[in-house]
């Protein structure tokens, strides 16, 4: 019962933070601007007076706001993220277009950025101030300083530039889906995902190697090492456990924000994900595009945070009574 109580508690915040960003985006595009402009910023920069004009009656633009909210809000409750007046297609239909990119990015990524960053820092906590953990340290901070689009251009001219010059085709740019070819996909994949998880992966080495560090000197450590457990047990089966629960907080928030739009790297490698359309959206002023984009990227965050309060639950039971 506490689990069920938990969940529910979680998905009702959730329900809310959605209401609220839904809310205050509606009030920043709708209200907070003149009547004409409201059906400019929402076409695009490039509409024409019928258009605009369209777009007025499509979306009651000369009705009271309450009215137009309503209209809004019961919009979204059916999965009608809009229309792109710029594009001539549904905004729901562009972000389908988008999102397998943009997944397949994340996706890789942390796994990747985990694997190292997890490892790394474990392994760097447990040998405190050894030569692996002052190594370890300065590629922390090489990783943490290096802005993610510099590393994707050194990865294009060092990589994909030679290994192409050398008649080495599998690394390639752009976006290859995995249902054309699986090959292609990964191809296409390899160098996004080294250049999101080189910055992560440094961010998640500090983080699990302090918290870890940090854990190692709690009490009931040193009562089960005085117990005679193996130190591999105290490690994994109990430091590790508890150390993990701010890992998998932040990566609630990481992984969620990413999921809204990998826009550095998509643009680095043009993919034409999220991210990259939503670069597109903003240039060209299509502001209904940019709003679907606004929801979709709060939805994103909220499930991403849900599914991280599940895992924290399972690491720590005290937290469902809170």
């Amino acid at each position: 019962m506490g689990m069920v109580r938990f969940l529910v508690r979680r998905i009702l915040s959730g329900i809310v933070v959605l209401w609220v960003v839904a809310t205050l985006s509606f009030m920043l595009f709708f209200v907070a601007v003149p009547e004409g402009v409201v059906a400019r910023n929402l076409a695009g920069r490039a509409a024409t007076p019928a258009v605009l004009a369209q777009v007025m009656q499509n979306l009651g633009l000369n009705r009271p706001w309450y009215v137009q909210y309503g209209h809004y809000m019961d919009g979204l409750l059916h999965g009608n993220l809009g229309y792109s007046y710029y594009t001539q297609q549904p905004v729901i239909d562009i972000i389908k277009l988008g999102f397998p990119a943009t997944l397949s990015v994340v996706v890789g990524g942390v796994i990747l950025w985990l694997v190292v960053g997890l490892g790394v820092g474990i392994l760097s906590a447990t040998r405190a101030r050894s030569l692996f953990d002052r190594v370890a340290t300065v590629g922390v901070l090489a990783g943490v300083s290096a802005p993610v689009f510099v590393v994707g251009e050194i990865l294009i001219v060092v990589v994909y530039v030679q290994l192409n010059n050398a008649g080495i085709h599998f690394i390639q740019t752009g976006y290859t889906p995995i249902s054309q070819s699986f090959t292609g996909w990964l191809g296409t994949m390899i160098l996004p995902w080294v250049t999101l998880a080189t910055v992560q992966a440094a961010i998640y080495t500090r983080l699990s190697r302090g918290s870890l560090l940090d854990t190692l000197g709690e009490d009931y450590i040193r009562t089960a090492r005085a117990k005679g457990l193996s130190e591999r047990r105290v490690l994994y089966r109990h430091a590790v456990r508890s150390a993990l629960t701010p890992v998998v907080s932040q990566l609630g928030i990481d992984v969620g924000a990413l999921l809204g739009g990998v826009i550095v790297v998509e643009q680095v490698f043009g993919l034409q994900g999220i991210g990259q359309e939503t670069v597109q959206a903003i240039t060209n002023g299509d502001g209904q595009l940019v709003l679907g984009f606004i929801i979709l990227a709060a939805l994103f965050v909220v499930l991403a945070n849900l599914v991280v309060d599940i895992a924290y639950a399972l690491l720590d039971p005290r937290v469902r009574i809170h």
